[in-house]
């Protein structure tokens, strides 16, 4: 059985696997080996499971799966500040433009040039953060996109393993 999982893994239309993505696999191929390998109660379908060894694989494979999301989410967090930072200086650029504008009042043409000028500043860092935005946007969008394929591979794994549980219990009887 951990000979079919291998050759899932290594298919060439799935998503490609991260590193921590194997250590995960390799945990839920200790659970499937441990439920696998458990002994049957005598005059019963049921097995015996070393109930701490599994709780302990559990907790370990519950406790890593969410560093791809947290990672996800920081990523997200970032995005958030790092526009937030470029509208604050992009606000501040505005407020110098303005400043300046007003010191330059008294003839028209250093008052026009002040004026294009902060226009095309203000354009310039919205352009700026726009542009910054949909790259963190982008590349936010792609590391859920793999998140989520790599998760949704895990659970067509184990729902294939569970499956394969089943028929073996129904062999069995």
């Amino acid at each position: 059985m951990t000979d079919d999982l291998a050759t899932g893994i290594d298919q060439p239309d799935e998503v490609p696997v991260p590193p921590r993505l194997g250590e995960l696999l390799e945990l839920v191929d200790e659970l499937i080996i441990a439920v696998e390998g458990a002994r049957t109660v005598p005059l019963s379908g049921n097995v015996m499971l070393d109930r701490d060894r599994l709780l302990d694989m559990l907790y370990r494979l519950r406790d890593d799966l969410p560093e791809e999301l947290r990672a996800a989410r920081w990523m997200v967090r970032e995005r958030e500040a790092f526009v937030a930072r470029t509208n604050e200086k992009a606000r501040e650029m505005l407020e110098r433009a303005r400043q300046r504008s007003e010191e330059l009042v008294s003839e028209s043409y250093i008052v026009k040039e002040a004026v294009d000028e902060a226009n095309a500043l203000v354009r310039h860092a919205e352009n700026e953060a726009t542009r910054i935005r949909l790259e963190a946007e982008d590349y936010s969008e792609q590391a859920f996109e793999q998140t989520e394929g790599v998760l949704q591979d895990l659970l067509s794994q184990v729902r294939r393993f569970r499956a394969e549980l089943h028929q073996a219990r129904r062999r069995e009887d």
